[in-house]
């Protein structure tokens, strides 16, 4: 009888521990870099010139992407311009010649 509760203990035992240590590990935020967390980004170690010698800014961390959290970004109004040309490439175009 002894036998069979040190047994029961023993396998409870093995189940409880790991369900205990995965929700201390995966029961919160956990990033892999500093500044993907946001809270962080305000911080010095996420601002250049620092966080660019190691890569790990925000910008380097996402690869060019915005954080999800953050929603869609702003819209872009874009105004549509002519082309510039310099007063040299007009001249020369209505003289036939090019200078």
């Amino acid at each position: 009888m002894l036998n069979d509760k040190k047994l029961f203990l023993g396998l409870l035992a093995l189940l409880i521990i790991p369900i205990t240590a995965s929700f201390i590990m995966f029961g919160k935020d956990h990033f892999r870099y500093q500044c993907q967390d946001p809270k962080n980004w305000s911080s010095e170690q996420c601002k250049p010139p620092i966080c660019d010698v190691t890569r790990s800014c925000p910008e380097h961390v996402f690869k060019g992407q915005r954080d999800p959290r953050l929603g869609p970004p702003p819209p872009v109004v874009f105004t549509a311009q002519p082309p510039s040309c310099p007063s040299s490439c007009v001249a020369g175009a209505q003289d036939g010649k090019q200078k």
